[in-house]
């Protein structure tokens, strides 16, 4: 078996919320771990486990820019040809003035494109990027960050994240299915209601409504996420592709 140092994960979107908690706890697990982020935290999210012994280091990424994930191997450097966990976190869920999000019908069709090439566009140009190492070493994990709107109705997501993220999951199928002669698996993870910066952006009045729909009665974690996200990247899971797996208090039962 492969020691854990010796596979790179690479978590984009990773300065806060479910991201961060990924990264740290495959960093916990003895993964070197690149965060990858457009905000500056990620700088200190990294210093944070580098500061609890773990191999991390920062890079600042629009996952939406063809140029620049296509810099990702001078990026990591010496760490890119170990590259063997990519989680495809990286996501926004803009919200008007009153804390939800847009109807359709008043939707700016700016914000509906660059919700679509964060969410989704960003996960094909980061997977593609990364293909090359995985393929060479023959084993590999992408894991897709979906979402609950993406399997069921959404009275808080935007029709731009919800339309997104399903999309996400039929490119995870999609690929896994491409990749699985290569020995790379590709899973989604669906979170419901996860308690993050991005959660807490909404009303206190939505959040408590989602609330009472689930049947575990609280919010979810990063870490909630975050432990379903180190099963798929190892090698306990490497039977398991094109799968979603749902994390969310139960709150949506297929």
């Amino acid at each position: 078996m492969t020691p854990p140092q010796d596979r790179v994960a690479l978590v984009t979107g990773a300065a806060r919320g479910i991201g961060a908690g990924i990264a740290a706890k495959l960093a916990a697990q003895g993964h070197p771990v690149v965060l990858a982020d457009v905000i500056e935290e990620v700088e200190a999210t990294a210093a944070a486990l580098r500061a609890q012994g773990h191999e991390a280091r920062a890079i600042r990424l629009d996952v939406a820019e063809e140029a620049a994930v296509a810099a990702l191997p001078i990026a990591l450097g010496e760490w890119w040809a170990r590259l063997g966990i990519v989680v495809n976190n990286a996501g926004i869920s803009p919200k008007g003035p009153d804390g939800r999000a847009r109807r359709v019908r008043d939707m700016p069709a700016e914000e509906w494109r660059r919700v679509l090439a964060v969410n989704l566009t960003g996960a094909f140009l980061v997977s593609q990027a990364c293909l090359p190492p995985l393929r060479a070493r023959r084993w590999g994990r992408i894991i897709m960050l979906t979402s609950q709107a993406a399997r069921a109705k959404s009275q808080i997501a935007g029709a731009h994240y919800a339309a997104a993220k399903t999309g996400l999951m039929g490119f995870a199928r999609s690929l896994a299915v491409e990749c699985g002669p290569d020995g790379i698996t590709v899973n989604s993870i669906a979170p419901g209601r996860i308690d993050t910066p991005m959660a807490r952006g909404t009303t206190e009045a939505a959040n408590a409504a989602f609330l009472t729909q689930i049947p575990l009665g609280r919010l979810g974690t990063p870490e909630d996420v975050a432990e379903v996200a180190a099963f798929l990247a190892s090698d306990a899971a490497g039977y398991l592709t094109g799968a979603t797996i749902d994390v969310g208090g139960g709150s949506f039962m297929p």
